[in-house]
């Protein structure tokens, strides 16, 4: 099921992310960068785990684990969580959990694009990414 998001992707569209951030306690100067940077997603499947990268100025990072496995993760901003990826129907889920705080990110295939529906505490932000 994975198997549609397995490409890579690049930003093209970025919506309220700016106080999605500011919701998660990102300060100022992570936030201004975070705006600007057009991240590459490269989604990708290795035996039974995702493997997700993301490529940007700012900073690399690589996560990978079995659907529904909780692993550890430090996040671009440097908040390290729990996180689970999971399918519902057709999206691509992954929970992040911290200090009895919760963020969501869900991934969907809508006209070939990658929308990604990022949301904290009722603030969301959708990032549109393209196959690069």
């Amino acid at each position: 099921m994975v198997d549609a998001f397995c490409a890579t992707w690049k930003l093209v569209d970025s919506q309220n992310f700016d106080d999605y951030m500011k919701a998660l306690g990102v300060g100022f100067a992570t936030r201004q960068v975070g705006n600007v940077t057009k991240p590459t997603v490269a989604i990708s499947q290795d035996g039974d785990k995702v493997v997700v990268k993301t490529l940007s100025t700012f900073r690399n990072t690589e996560i990978s684990s079995k659907l529904g496995e909780e692993f550890d993760e430090t996040t671009p901003d440097d908040r390290h969580v729990k996180s689970t990826f999971t399918m519902e129907g057709d999206k691509l889920v992954q929970v992040q959990k911290w200090d009895g705080k919760e963020t969501k990110f869900v991934r969907e295939i809508k006209d070939g694009k990658m929308v990604m529906t990022l949301t904290f505490e009722g603030v969301q932000a959708v990032r549109t990414y393209e196959k690069a």
